[in-house]
């Protein structure tokens, strides 16, 4: 079995290391050739079969550095590929001036919309930018007129603001002397005013009611003082007629009356006499039978006797 990793090499019998002569030869001429693993760098259709190869597949490719095309000093490198069908041979190209690729031969680039009109001439290539510069230049002015319309309007805010100070500025200074400043109304919306006109219906019902109580309460009071008219002049009678004598003055002159006992030592005794005393007796509750009101019968306790 021989070894995975060969550490010495056989020479044969014969064998004489002069014979090998190290031998130089000539540089290869022309370009520069490489091989190198690319993808497409656009989609293709093939000439020879109409196989269609898009975008980014990737190709075992050979690089050619032509040293004889440049384009301001940069490096042109051209590329060989095979059809994946029919193995044709696509030729293309690095384009430093459009910045992309450009397809030589074996194949058609495939049309891409947003590429359209990309091709233009030197003067086309002027106008294009002195359009540019115009609309830049415009843009400028109406950049430079949009600053001005905001200054001018800082400026209106500015001074809205000053003269909104200085008001405040009076307003606190008259109320420190004294004197009532006229500060003209706001003007009052619709909202305000239907508050207005709530506040004051509810004014006015509070006011009714309040009137009613009154009312209300001068009528109670009337009635109390007529009841205690009427128990004066009961007690004044009957006091009159039990006296066995009243006490006469000069002819002509009225019969003094006694003054009525005042009604609050009256109502204590009528209050002490119909209300029993009170009593800090522990009262016991019956428990209600719940048991009967279920219609369970509970079965009578025998008697230890």
């Amino acid at each position: 079995m021989s070894e995975r990793k060969v550490l010495t090499k056989y020479y044969p019998p014969d064998f004489d290391p002069s014979q090998i002569k190290r031998v130089r030869g000539p540089k290869a001429a022309g370009p520069k050739v490489q091989t190198v693993r690319l993808a497409a760098p656009f989609s293709m259709k093939c000439t020879s079969c109409g196989e269609y190869i898009y975008k980014g597949r990737k190709f075992n490719a050979r690089k050619e550095t032509p040293q004889d095309e440049r384009y301001l000093g940069i490096q042109i490198f051209r590329f060989y590929i095979r059809c994946t069908r029919c193995s044709g041979q696509i030729t293309f190209k690095t384009d430093p001036k459009n910045q992309d690729y450009a397809c030589e031969s074996g194949a058609k680039r495939s049309t891409e919309p947003w590429r359209v009109g990309i091709d233009e001439t030197d003067e086309q290539r002027l106008d294009r930018l002195q359009q540019e510069e115009e609309e830049a230049e415009r843009n400028a002015m109406v950049e430079l007129e949009a600053k001005t319309v905001d200054a001018k309007r800082e400026m209106a805010v500015a001074d809205a603001l000053d003269e909104i100070r200085t008001r405040n500025a009076r307003l606190e200074r008259a109320n420190q002397d004294g004197v009532d400043a006229a500060v003209p109304e706001p003007v009052d919306t619709d909202a305000e005013r239907q508050e207005k006109e709530d506040a004051e219906a509810a004014r006015r019902a509070f006011e009714f009611a309040r009137q009613v109580d009154r009312m209300t309460e001068e009528v109670l009071d009337d009635g109390f003082d007529d009841g205690f008219d009427d128990a004066g002049s009961a007690s004044t009678s009957a006091s009159a007629s039990a006296s066995p004598f009243t006490p006469e003055t000069n002819s002509g002159a009225s019969i003094s009356k006694t003054e009525p006992p005042p009604a609050a030592p009256l109502a204590a005794s009528t209050a002490s006499t119909d209300m029993p005393p009170p009593s800090f007796k522990r009262v016991v509750k019956k428990k209600k039978d719940h048991a009967a009101l279920l219609g369970i019968k509970k079965k009578p306790k025998p008697s230890l006797v």
